[in-house]
């Protein structure tokens, strides 16, 4: 009986941890979108290379001071001690997806709103589950195909509903989407195993490093005299503005621990549906009736994808299983199933 009612409660606090891990996320992440939709102003700081620099400087430096002061609260930098080559194998492609990711979705900002670019965003449930099915830590069946093929339709139509569209701008963000996707998988990877077992610190210490370093060459290949007196002038903005990015940082590598990249990505929904909402309301950003039809067709299709994550066993997936002629689940190949069969160690 005790044991029953203790694995309740951490059940609960387990269920409360993530829900405040989301709620978290959604504040700070929606309120550093906005923060970099004001500076990226062409009157103010459109210098997205430069700005996120500052991002991952600081992350970088606050993640420093913290080893020096207490190295044990990253337990992962132990871990991999001798293990140099494979920290590099790991953290280079994630650096540089981090770097594309952050450079290219505040370069969107000085050509789309804030609501097209969450209208955008949709698309993101998608793409890391294609990428985590290539990377073997999902499995694809005929729901999710047609769970797919539902979130597409509506994204379509909410981005093409787009009073001012303007290519570059789309295809900024959609490079940035990739990216973050990608690293959002291999993050995945990386925090739940992969041989080094980091903690949500010490990957943030590995990571920024190696993207400030592909940033600092691009600010190099893309530097604006301007850029000094830019700086002189808004740092006071610039300082908090990089401290939210730390936080943000360090919330996404959490999450992505506890709830995995999918999970990381529905959450990120949620936050897009405050952001459209709070964007529309507040700022007055421009949604026509086209667009809140398909955001709702896409949301809708997102939200029976994590029902469904969520319960495998429930009436409405058996109905959508059987709809689709799908074989039983104990026929059905998942993430557990040996792909490759496998040989006898005996030889007759």
């Amino acid at each position: 009986m005790t044991n029953a009612s203790g694995s309740q409660a951490m059940s609960a606090l387990d269920i409360v941890k993530r829900v405040s891990l989301c709620l978290a996320y959604i504040v700070v992440s929606a309120s550093l979108i906005r923060f970099n939709k004001f500076l990226m102003n062409k009157d103010r700081f459109p210098y997205s290379m430069c700005l996120t620099s500052c991002h991952m400087s600081m992350s970088f430096s606050l993640c420093l001071v913290l080893y020096l002061v207490k190295p044990g609260a990253f337990p992962g930098v132990a871990n991999s001690e001798g293990k140099k080559l494979l920290v590099l194998k790991w953290m280079a492609p994630i650096g540089v997806a981090f770097a594309v990711s952050l450079y290219t979705s505040n370069q969107a900002y000085m050509y789309c709103s804030v609501t097209f670019l969450q209208f955008m965003k949709e698309g993101n449930v998608i793409i890391t589950f294609l990428m985590s099915c290539a990377a073997g830590l999902q499995a694809m069946n005929r729901v999710r195909c047609a769970i797919i093929a539902w979130i597409i339709a509506g994204s379509a139509m909410a981005v093409s509903g787009e009073v001012n569209f303007v290519f570059v701008g789309f295809v900024y963000q959609l490079i940035s989407q990739l990216a973050e996707c990608f690293r959002a998988v291999m993050g995945e990877i990386v925090l739940s195993g992969g041989g080094l077992k980091l903690d949500p610190l010490s990957y943030t210490l590995f990571v920024a490093p190696t993207c400030l370093a592909v940033l600092v060459g691009g600010i190099i290949t893309t530097w604006d005299p301007a850029i000094p007196g830019a700086l002189a002038k808004w740092w006071p903005y610039l300082l908090p503005n990089a401290l939210l990015a730390f936080v943000l940082n360090m919330l996404v590598a959490t999450i992505i621990k506890e709830m995995s990249a999918v999970g990381f990505i529905l959450a990120g929904v949620c936050k897009d549906i405050a952001l459209v909402l709070f964007s529309a309301v507040v700022f007055a950003e421009v949604v026509t009736a086209h667009q809140c039809f398909g955001f709702m067709v896409a949301l809708g299709g997102v939200f029976f994808w994590s029902f469904l994550k969520a319960s495998p066993d429930s009436q409405a997936a058996m109905l959508a299983a059987r709809l689709l002629r799908m074989p039983p689940e104990s026929k059905m190949p998942n993430e557990n199933t040996i792909l490759l069969p496998q040989t006898s160690s005996t030889k007759v």
